[in-house]
């Protein structure tokens, strides 16, 4: 599986959100793209997903230009949107039962994502009776029941206290190192992009630009003490370099 973002420009009337973005994704990678505030790369995560439309270029995926959502690429956002009336079990397979699922094969496929994501016990419990670390490892089941080719996700930790943020840093890895499909993650946390990635891609300020593309040279499992690696440090300079303006 391959992505290609070909020359491409996003405009919102006077406002120019990203300008002549080119990048290819390679199958299994682990992406992280960090910016500042206002930078676009929301928007990015929009335009690979098919949410909104470039003003001009196209994204290929493998070979075929993408310009509207498909199955192939899941988005998991910053809340985790579970339906409150739901169960777990009924929230992981809503996607499956609008593309027909018959039930006993969705009960089968969520029932397996849930064991994936260690939430096994829980099919039956309504979202607000998990805590915030749960409900995005079901939002994230519900992503990967899919089976998606590629796993773009919109800071899902952003809004998680620091204690469960770095639990589910961990789980993530985790989880794509099992799984080895194409994540591409949004965040505007420094550590967290470096920490998770195989690769980072920073975005300049408004309007976004491809600043930095380097592969994230760090072995795994990565301990804690990665934030000391002289390869960390270096990466994190550079992208603070790039914040800073």
């Amino acid at each position: 599986m391959t992505i290609v973002i070909d020359s491409l420009y996003k405009t919102f009337g006077a406002t120019t959100a990203l300008e002549n973005i080119n990048l290819q994704f390679q199958g299994g990678e682990f992406v992280t793209v960090l910016g500042s505030s206002g930078c676009g790369k929301t928007t990015l995560l929009h335009l690979l997903a098919g949410l909104t439309l470039p003003t001009s270029g196209n994204i290929y995926v493998d070979g075929k230009i993408k310009d509207q959502p498909g199955a192939d690429r899941v988005v998991v956002f910053q809340q985790a949107g579970l339906f409150p009336w739901l169960s777990v079990e009924d929230n992981i397979e809503f996607g499956l039962s609008l593309h027909s699922v018959p039930k006993e094969q969705r009960r089968q496929a969520s029932a397996e994502i849930l064991r994936t994501v260690d939430l096994e016990g829980f099919a039956q419990h309504k979202p607000y009776e998990l805590s915030g670390g749960m409900q995005q490892r079901v939002a994230i089941a519900r992503a990967l029941v899919m089976k998606p080719k590629v796993l773009l996700m919109d800071e899902p930790f952003g809004a998680l206290d620091a204690q469960t943020r770095s639990s589910m840093q961990t789980f993530l890895t985790a989880l794509w190192e099992q799984l080895r499909c194409t994540i591409v993650f949004i965040t505007h946390d420094i550590d967290e992009a470096i920490v998770l990635g195989t690769r980072l891609i920073v975005l300049s300020a408004r309007p976004g630009r491809v600043e930095i593309d380097v592969p994230i040279e760090l072995e795994r499992p990565r301990t804690p003490e990665v934030t000391f690696d002289p390869h960390f440090l270096d990466l994190k300079k550079r992208a603070m370099g790039i914040l800073a303006h």
